[in-house]
């Protein structure tokens, strides 16, 4: 795997315990692994060497890997992914719907979440065909087993129809602009004050 994979893993894992000692306690860190660091013969090497130095169990990583990464050699791909699964790392598909790929990789994988691309999020509720996209998408991914995360959530009338849909997560704009860790933090901080000002008086 390269240098600069490798740091983002150990930092990401790293920022993941700090975030736990102070309060913070989030039920996995995503990271997105690339193409080049799936088929790395030593990663499953790699992500146990960080796992180990950070103290984090597998459970709590989860590695984001997309279509078109996994159909490149799809044996070797299972192969990787399964050993780490093994392991109890868990896998997300990034940017469903862009890979132009065979959905016989949705049972034959051992993975645990789906990720609908923005492309189809952004229409929502005003063009059908993506609505209908969108739906059959989530309620296949059930019937999978796996949750469902909508990327590209801007605009509440998006959030709300995803809720609709019966979507599990969401991520986008409209909770958020990229932070780093301490602004993500700060927010949370100022989340869990916000929450706790508002609670009835027992």
């Amino acid at each position: 795997m390269p240098a600069i994979g490798r740091w983002v893993l150990r930092h990401a894992l790293h920022q993941w315990v700090q975030w736990s000692q102070a309060g913070l306690r989030l039920p996995s860190i995503a990271v997105n692994l690339s193409a080049h660091q799936l088929y790395d013969t030593m990663l499953y090497e790699t992500v146990c060497a960080a796992l180990t130095a950070s103290g984090v169990e597998p459970s709590a990583l989860k590695l984001e890997i997309t279509e078109s990464a996994m159909m490149h050699d799809p044996a070797l791909a299972q192969e990787q992914v399964q050993r780490l699964a093994t392991l109890g790392v868990r896998f997300a598909v990034d940017d469903f719907g862009t890979g132009y790929s065979s959905l016989a990789y949705l049972h034959t994988f051992p993975l645990s979440e789906l990720k609908i691309d923005r492309t189809f999020v952004t229409p929502l509720a005003s063009d059908e065909r993506d609505d209908a996209i969108v739906d059959a998408t989530i309620q296949m991914a059930h019937r999978l087993g796996l949750q469902v995360v909508a990327e590209g959530v801007e605009c509440a009338q998006q959030w709300d129809h995803l809720l609709r849909l019966g979507c599990d997560f969401f991520q986008g704009y409209w909770f958020a602009r990229p932070l780093s860790a301490a602004q993500f933090f700060h927010l949370w901080q100022k989340e869990q004050t916000t929450a706790s000002s508002q609670r009835p008086f027992e």
